[in-house]
């Protein structure tokens, strides 16, 4: 695990650059936003990634499974959060009627590294629908899960495991085991699992598109992830024009990919 895993601070900055610097100006490019959007973050955990969006006028509600991550936000963001321009709410997405919650559907709603968490996609992807304004588009963000931390496997406490590539793909009980052969928790492992069971690629994540009435507006595949610059010090790089063409082996080499997305 990295130390940056545990500061939440740092954490937050990380996720407001990013998206102050990639995130906004991707959506930028390929839809024009209104002068006072109503956005949605799904999976917003401290929030982070809302503040780009929230100094630019946007009308923001972040929603986490996590309470305490939701109480963080509010210490980092006090004054957003005291004006009501950002409303945060610790719930599960499918217990939110966006009419009673929030009075209005949303100009863009952001999952960003929260879509490869979430079981049945399917069923999600259709269940987002009613969240979108007229026009309104989705940002999507997340490591396919054939890149080589698909897995999430940095967030092990082994310092071997959790800088070692591609052994996510194990069968599971082989997974499992070498886990716990390193010495992680139950409920690292399970949490692992957890992953296992509902990584996406990017080709399950555009078939899921298709059948649930999506359209790609735009597509963007990262050979190094924007975030890693904050995190390493590695310079964003987008995939080869040519291997990402290449269904599946384009996933292997890669470390995310950036979608944005509206209904047909």
């Amino acid at each position: 695990m990295f130390e940056f895993h545990q500061d939440k601070r740092t954490y937050f900055d990380y996720q407001y650059r990013t998206a102050k610097e990639y995130i906004l100006p991707f959506v930028r490019k390929h839809h024009l936003l209104p002068p006072t959007a109503k956005v949605l973050e799904i999976g917003c955990g401290e929030a982070g990634v809302l503040k780009a969006f929230l100094e630019e006028g946007c009308e923001c509600v972040g929603i986490e499974l996590h309470e305490s991550r939701i109480e963080t936000a509010k210490t980092f963001m006090p004054e957003p959060v005291a004006n009501g321009q950002l409303r945060l709410i610790a719930r599960n997405i499918y217990d939110i009627d966006p009419g009673q919650e929030a009075g209005f559907r949303f100009d863009l709603i952001i999952l960003k590294d929260v879509i490869e968490h979430i079981p049945d996609q399917d069923r999600f992807m259709a269940f987002l629908h009613q969240f979108l304004a007229p026009q309104g588009v989705v940002f999507f963000a997340f490591p396919p899960w054939y890149m080589p931390f698909g897995g999430h496997q940095q967030i092990c406490r082994n310092k071997w495991l959790s800088k070692l590539p591609y052994y996510h793909l194990l069968p599971s009980a082989l997974y499992q085991q070498v886990l716990r052969w390193g010495g992680e928790t139950e409920q690292t492992v399970q949490e692992l699992q957890e992953i296992k069971d509902t990584g996406i690629s990017i080709e399950r994540f555009e078939s899921i598109l298709n059948k649930r009435n999506y359209r790609v507006l735009q597509r963007k595949i990262f050979l190094i992830n924007p975030i890693y610059q904050y995190k390493f010090g590695w310079a964003p790089r987008t995939q080869n024009a040519l291997l990402s063409k290449l269904p599946y082996v384009r996933d292997f080499l890669s470390t995310a990919v950036y979608f944005l997305v509206g209904l047909k």
